[in-house]
């Protein structure tokens, strides 16, 4: 007779050997990836949790725990993450959006309040996560998002496309060949100094290195971001971008050194000065 697994057992497996490897959120891992190939949503696990596993479940299970603890991010194996609310498709193309990322929306969000259909350019965009949860938020505005990753802007335009949100994506590097002018220039730009790179988790490291890789200083994108922004910002607009941990006194002082009067930050939930934003002076 062969051995039942129900999803409480399964679960409670599973839990047990992701805390071994040392994974933070075993628990949560567990659950999500269960809800996955059950597509169940978490809460359907508990109100069903002594429903036995088909044996074609059960194997499309066992091949997601192993890829989990060889270091693959959640995400990709379930192919969704959610941010402020949004459904997300990411993959292997784009960076995950994190939780950090949201206080730069917030950020954008409160500079565009009493503005009326403003333009807005997303620089990086990724898997669309900034760009997509601003047009959410402010159906009027004009919102554009730009990454050099073909590959990352195929993920972005699907998620606009499957969300039904009416947002322009071009390929391109920063600014280079664009020509219209913005009220907002948000970016969430790679920031980990190159020699850190290989501290990171095995994890984050299977996320594109284009997205992780700042340069020498991890600043290298957000001077010639600085640089570029001011000419295409109106009278009075504004760039917002994330940084890292310990960055935003050289951070001011990069968007001092462009032009930007007044640079201010904004600490995430964890404490940490995660977003510097600057109005620009006049029109250029």
């Amino acid at each position: 007779m062969s051995e039942i697994w129900t999803i409480l057992r399964v679960l409670t497996w599973t839990q047990g050997k992701f805390t071994e490897r040392g994974i933070a959120t075993a628990r949560l891992d567990a659950e999500l990836l269960l809800a996955h190939v059950l597509k169940k949503d978490r809460i359907a696990l508990y109100t069903h949790f002594d429903q036995p596993l088909a044996a074609d479940e059960l194997a499309s299970y066992r091949e997601l725990i192993k890829q989990r603890l060889s270091g693959k991010p959640i995400a990709y194996l379930t192919g969704r993450k959610e941010f402020r609310s949004l459904e997300l498709q990411v993959d292997a193309r784009v960076l995950i959006p994190r939780p950090d990322t949201e206080t730069l929306v917030e950020v954008a969000l409160e500079f565009l309040d009493r503005k009326v259909a403003p333009r807005v350019v997303d620089i990086g965009t990724g898997s669309g996560a900034i760009a997509l949860a601003i047009k959410k938020a402010r159906p009027d505005a004009e919102v554009m998002m730009i990454d050099r990753s073909l590959d990352a802007l195929t993920v972005a335009r699907e998620n606009a496309r499957r969300l039904a949100l009416d947002v322009r994506g071009e390929e391109g590097d920063l600014l280079s060949g664009v020509a219209e002018r913005f009220e907002l220039i948000v970016s969430n730009p790679p920031y980990i100094p190159t020699a850190q790179i290989v501290t990171l988790s095995a994890e984050v490291r299977s996320e594109p290195m284009a997205a992780l890789d700042g340069g020498a200083d991890g600043l290298d994108l957000i001077r010639r971001l600085s640089v570029q922004a001011l000419s295409r910002l109106v009278a009075g607009g504004a760039l917002a971008m994330e940084i890292g941990a310990g960055q935003a006194d050289e951070v001011r002082a990069i968007l001092l050194r462009s032009g930007f009067e007044s640079p201010e930050s904004r600490r995430d939930l964890g404490g940490i000065d995660r977003v510097i934003w600057a109005r620009s002076k006049v029109a250029v």
